[in-house]
């Protein structure tokens, strides 16, 4: 058994004010555990993405998250859980004036493949983007896999 308090879990850089890999801290090795708050105006990712080989799990546990989703969006208030099976595409935000809290569950733990979309406007359409960690920098950029144009940071 092990037990974690979710405060003392280190986060990391992402679209969410925090964002905690608590299945990490407590060793899951089939399951992908994180704990998100998200400010007014954050989301779970920086685009609308999808895991082909990864089931999502969200559970909100205060305020209210919007899934954007390609067919419609989805409004998952407290106490409700959404799931997303491997290949749908969907990007949580929170639109309201609240603090969301949520965990997010990923099974299987590792996802080995994926794809992340936004607008870039270089291209002038919504293309393929991806993260890297620019060397001496404290943040993540996201980029275009087409044309190499940096559409967002994260800190």
């Amino acid at each position: 058994m092990e037990k974690v308090t979710i405060d003392d879990v280190d986060g990391f850089m992402s679209a969410a004010s925090v964002t905690r890999p608590v299945g990490k801290a407590l060793g899951t090795s089939d399951m992908a555990i994180n704990y998100y708050e998200l400010a007014p105006g954050d989301s779970f990712s920086p685009g609308l993405h999808t895991h082909f080989d990864q089931e999502e799990v969200f559970c909100v546990q205060s305020g209210t998250a919007t899934f954007e989703t390609k067919e419609e969006d989805v409004v998952v208030e407290a106490g409700e859980i959404v799931r997303f099976a491997p290949g749908d595409y969907q990007r949580g935000h929170n639109h309201g004036d609240e603090r969301v809290v949520a965990l997010a569950l990923g099974a299987p733990a590792e996802s080995e493949s994926g794809e992340l979309l936004r607008d870039c406007p270089e291209c002038g359409e919504q293309t393929q983007h991806w993260m890297r960690i620019p060397d001496e920098k404290n943040v993540v950029e996201v980029y275009c896999l087409t044309c190499d144009t940096v559409t967002g940071t994260m800190d």
